[in-house]
């Protein structure tokens, strides 16, 4: 929170309604206690019991933390998951509100644009998606594969959209249909809220069951939940500061002390913000 107030410290108050700056504070309350959810969850014996709904305490906070982000700059509220990706990167990581590596993005979702912005973050990192990292140096690299491999799906995805509503393409063979193609990849821009998104559909749709069955699992999933409750905490952090930066420090540390005081919870507020 420290180095996030640091980074933001240029940024200034925004008069906003009184709707605006409730809605900051109930979407950074919600983050928060998907925190506390993950912080419990560290606890148990068998992390194969909570690592689907982990997953999914995991997005909504990084969801709802962006929510407050994108409320707190521009009073910009959406209620879909897609929007709520779309407006985040457009309004934060686009215009270097983010702070890295949450501020790694693609520009376009035609490969030869994206797989060069990609190389460029791994930066000659051995870090694969196919071992545990062994230092944050392949760590990142890992996450460059995720946002490449992203980057892909979301490609495949406005592909199948461009063929069902085009009687015209049925594959990408000829010059008018790549013409077409790259011209809806051109548009579609993509970043860390989209991966998240991504990874939830994921963990409750085609790989369910691979977080729940067989005797690998457990081992598999061996510091899983740890890692996510560290991102998320350093995406709500993160958020937090930005929310401060926008809506005055009084208003904030009075937002803190009350979460604290009547919180049902157990993760404290001034845990993560001070």
């Amino acid at each position: 929170f420290g180095k996030a107030t640091e980074f933001y410290s240029k940024q200034g108050k925004r008069n906003m309604p009184d709707r605006e700056q409730n809605t900051v504070f109930q979407q950074l309350f919600l983050s928060l206690h998907h925190l506390s959810a993950l912080e419990q969850f560290r606890e148990g014996a068998t992390t194969a019991d909570y690592a689907r709904v982990g997953i999914l305490a995991w997005y909504y906070g990084i969801a709802n933390a962006a929510s407050a982000m994108t409320v707190a700059q521009a009073g910009s509220w959406t209620d879909t998951h897609m929007t709520t990706a779309n407006v985040w990167d457009y309004q934060i990581a686009a215009r270097k509100m983010a702070i890295r590596p949450f501020d790694w993005r693609v520009s376009s979702l035609v490969e030869k644009t994206f797989e060069s912005e990609v190389k460029t973050y791994k930066n000659g990192s051995s870090g694969t998606l196919m071992s545990k990292p062994g230092n944050a140096t392949e760590a990142l690299g890992a996450a460059a594969e995720y946002l490449s491999g992203s980057a892909k799906y979301y490609a495949w995805k406005v592909e199948t959209e461009l063929k069902k509503k085009n009687s015209e393409v049925d594959d990408f063979r000829t010059k008018k249909a790549r013409t077409l193609r790259d011209q809806a990849l051109e548009k579609r821009r993509m970043g860390f809220v989209h991966q998240a998104y991504r990874y939830r559909g994921k963990a409750n749709y085609r790989e369910a069951l691979f977080l729940a069955y067989g005797l690998h699992v457990e081992k598999t999933l061996s510091g899983f939940v740890e890692d996510m409750s560290i991102v998320l905490q350093a995406f709500l952090a993160m958020a937090g500061a930005f929310a401060e930066r926008k809506i005055g420090k009084d208003l904030w540390q009075e937002f803190v002390c009350e979460i604290d005081a009547k919180k049902a919870f157990t993760t404290n507020a001034s845990a993560i913000w001070k």
